[in-house]
């Protein structure tokens, strides 16, 4: 797929632990405006993990620089939630070429440390970090009270303004099998790996812009604070009415940012 074929593709990476369910406000609208959207599921996020080897973000981001490429992607723009944020950071700076523009949405990349602002601070949780990487613990605790765990996570996360409760439902349950209970942890216990390679980005930032965008009530402004040390174009934004789904508790204003700025940017030659 050529960028003028179909409308400029807009590459779609959701993070843990939700599914392609968080982009559904998006979608009609990117395609209103005449993008492309090719919505990702990173190996194990909802969906089998399959063969993966590795959770390390880098190893991710390669595998998805190679499909992307076998589907006939040259120029395309990313939008990364979460763990897609880190994966889509980091296959920018592998494929400078590729990519012209990045939305990251509600991400602190591994090893960047920056604290969360009130009132984010207050909601969004601590606990499943430490947690998720501890050996052993989870596989002992989560099985049988996926609910506790993932609900737990979800609703706070999502701060005050909350997620509809259908939504909530078809998370757990799309996570409610061993794969995605390992490939989850997965994702947190690659830690070292991931931190080192933030490192070595921060040492030859990117030069693609990046639109930042935080939930007031979960990491708000330090998503494009800690990007700004990973990136020398940064345009942050902060929703005022989302934790950390903006994209789905603020569809509208969400949408309307990300448009704005793709199409600012969807003419930019590659670097």
């Amino acid at each position: 797929m050529s960028p003028s074929s179909n409308g400029w593709p807009v590459v779609l990476l959701h993070g843990w632990p939700v599914t392609e369910t968080h982009w559904q406000g998006l979608l009609p609208i990117l395609r209103r405006s005449g993008f492309t959207s090719v919505p990702v599921t990173l190996p194990g996020l909802g969906k089998p993990a399959e063969s993966t080897p590795s959770f390390r973000k880098s190893d991710l981001a390669h595998r998805l620089g190679n499909d992307l490429s076998e589907r006939g992607l040259a120029r395309f723009s990313l939008v990364g939630h979460d763990w897609g944020g880190t994966v889509a950071i980091l296959l920018t700076a592998a494929m400078p070429q590729a990519v012209n523009a990045v939305v990251i949405e509600e991400e602190i990349l591994p090893g960047i440390d920056i604290d969360i602002p009130a009132p984010g601070a207050e909601h969004y949780p601590s606990w499943h970090g430490p947690f998720n990487r501890t050996p052993g613990l989870a596989e002992q605790l989560v099985p049988g009270r996926e609910d506790a765990y993932y609900g737990t996570f979800l609703r706070q996360s999502a701060g005050p303004p909350g997620l509809a409760p259908d939504t909530v439902r078809s998370y757990i349950d799309a996570y409610t099998t061993a794969d995605a209970l390992e490939a989850g942890l997965g994702y947190y216990r690659s830690r070292a790996d991931d931190i080192a390679d933030v490192q070595r980005l921060q040492q030859n930032p990117i030069h693609t812009p990046v639109l930042a965008i935080g939930g007031r009530y979960a990491m708000g402004s330090a998503v494009a604070d800690g990007l700004r040390t990973l990136s020398t174009d940064v345009t942050g934004l902060v929703l005022e009415r989302s934790g950390h789904y903006p994209a789905e508790q603020e569809p509208e204003p969400a949408a309307e940012a990300i448009i704005e700025f793709l199409q600012r940017h969807r003419d930019q030659p590659a670097p």
